[in-house]
């Protein structure tokens, strides 16, 4: 009975039975057997983020930028210099220490921070999926070069074989010559 090429080759790469092998080291051995390229993973193409896991990964990319905290910045002093330039008047909603800015700056910190983890939690799963992606990329890569060094090395053997043959024959040939010759002579 012939072996089936996914257990010849789990033999010959990983030395042990396809029945033994990691469901990763299987789908593997699946890819180099039926020679298929290593595609991207279909889950790392589609974005099947819900609107609140966008806005949350909006929210993360302004919040975590130069923009924001320059445009924060400004905010924070114009806040200031308008209540102290209107202290006294009407017009003055937050005089000095500015409890209703702390409070705010509070309440901003306290819904932005989760929803940064969240979107930080997001990249990092989304992150780890690319990383198994690029493992199985390798692993192919690496059983791919060894399973080409095999082939090489029986080739060279083959060819080698083939030589000893012919130096043999030659070998054989010249001594049927020597020995016509000492017969002649």
């Amino acid at each position: 009975m012939q072996e089936q090429p996914h257990e010849a080759l789990s033999k010959q790469l990983l030395d042990c039975t396809y029945d033994e092998l990691t469901p990763v080291q299987r789908s593997v051995i699946d890819l180099i057997a039926t020679e298929a390229p290593s595609a991207v993973d279909p889950k790392l193409k589609v974005d099947e983020r819900t609107f609140g896991e966008r806005l949350a990964d909006r929210v993360a990319a302004v919040g975590g930028s130069w923009g924001f905290i320059i445009a924060f910045g400004v905010v924070l002093v114009a806040w200031m210099a308008w209540n102290q330039l209107t202290k006294g008047h009407p017009l003055s909603f937050d005089p000095y220490p500015f409890i209703f800015l702390n409070l705010m700056l509070s309440m901003l910190a306290a819904i932005q921070a989760p929803v940064i983890m969240m979107s930080q939690n997001r990249a990092a799963a989304r992150d780890r999926q690319a990383a198994e992606h690029d493992y199985l990329v390798n692993l192919r890569a690496e059983l791919e070069i060894m399973h080409l060094h095999d082939k090489l090395d029986a080739m060279r053997e083959k060819q080698m074989l083939e030589m000893l043959k012919r130096q043999n024959e030659a070998i054989k040939l010249l001594k049927g010559q020597v020995e016509r010759m000492n017969a002649r002579g």
